[in-house]
């Protein structure tokens, strides 16, 4: 027979475990008896008795919001500023919605891009086959052939992705908080061309096939005692992995593995192969980076990788806010110098 009793009574029950487990005889009987009470327990049921399905909407309408004619975010109905408890006490639900609704707003800021800004969205690595994965970087239609000036764009690492500085600021400010389309706008009104990078977009998700059981530990020289024990771990180890697996994903989400895109598994190698395939290909005379937090840290990479031409082509550098580390990227004097002087914009 399974129980199901509500999460914090669950939570009380395992806290009362532990303490009981520590005393005396009589105690630690309690809480052999507990033990057994909680293994009976449907953790998959108990998780899912109140959560709504993880099934979200993929438009921004689905979600109830629009942005308004100052780039907010705001309920359709009401006009209130984007509510991340939908839910009272399911915070899991809350935030697998929010990210739901980061990804429909991915999209809308990519739409902007080609739409608004007119920047062409460009398909890498080259040479990549039609099995392979691929990622996207945007460029203004000029952006290889403006002899005089260029400007290159790279956000910060997380879910953030081209355009993006910050989803958090989209969704609770406005779009010209969170996405760089001032900056695009602004440099194309005084004669830039533009790439805007796409670091972060680095592999593609597909569902995970079921994994081969392992051979069995027979065939091995081991005394039999051995491996009756190794056995008896692996039998626990693999009953607490399900137990906690009924807890992280009690709706049983399809689980997935990540395909690397080629020259693109990493910011870092995504900004050196952008490098190399289109900016150094440049005409123009004066380059321009604006780096945000990691991005800086990967213009900094490319910088070390590529130092000869980086300094010979760029002109001036922005770094916002940036966790870049000159010790631990193992920068030298040249480089140092190099970079105060064009974080001045004196190059």
């Amino acid at each position: 027979m399974l129980f199901c009793i509500p999460g914090f009574v669950l939570l009380a029950q395992w806290i009362s475990m532990a303490n009981l487990q520590q005393g005396a005889p009589e105690e630690k009987e309690k809480a052999a008896a507990l033990k057994d009470l909680l293994s009976r327990i449907d953790l998959d049921e108990l998780m899912k008795k109140d959560e709504p399905a993880l099934d979200f909407p993929l438009t921004l309408e689905g979600f109830g919001y629009s942005f308004n004619e100052k780039g907010q975010l705001r309920d359709i109905k009401t006009g209130e500023p984007f509510v991340f408890n939908c839910r009272e006490d399911l915070h899991r639900w809350n935030q697998k919605r929010y990210e739901a609704l980061g990804e429909v707003i991915t999209q809308y800021v990519y739409g902007l891009l080609e739409n608004e800004c007119h920047l062409q969205k460009i398909m890498i690595p080259d040479d990549a086959t039609e099995e392979e994965p691929r990622s996207f970087i945007f460029m203004s239609e000029d952006a290889l052939t403006n002899p005089d000036k260029l400007l290159i764009l790279i956000q910060g690492s997380g879910a953030v992705r081209a355009g993006q500085w910050a989803r958090r600021l989209i969704i609770n400010e406005d779009l010209d908080s969170g996405t760089q389309i001032p900056y695009i706008k602004k440099a194309v009104d005084n004669g830039y061309g533009v790439i805007v990078l796409n670091p972060n977009e680095n592999y593609i998700e597909v569902e995970k096939t079921k994994e081969q059981p392992e051979p069995s530990s027979d065939s091995t020289d081991e005394p039999a005692e051995k491996r009756e024990r190794k056995d008896e771990s692996l039998k626990e180890t693999k009953k607490r992995c399900d137990v906690y697996e009924k807890y992280r994903n009690p709706q049983k989400e399809k689980e997935t593995e990540q395909i690397c895109i080629k020259d693109n598994s990493s910011p870092e190698e995504h900004v050196i192969y952008v490098w190399d395939h289109f900016i150094s290909k440049a005409n123009a005379k004066h380059i321009f980076f604006v780096a945000h937090s990691y991005g800086g840290l990967a213009f900094l990479e490319v910088l070390l990788q590529r130092e000869v031409e980086v300094k010979s082509r760029v002109s001036a550098v922005a770094l916002t806010d940036s966790v870049h580390n000159v010790w631990h990227q193992e920068a030298g004097k040249s480089v140092l110098d190099w970079l105060q002087k064009v974080q001045n914009g004196m190059s």
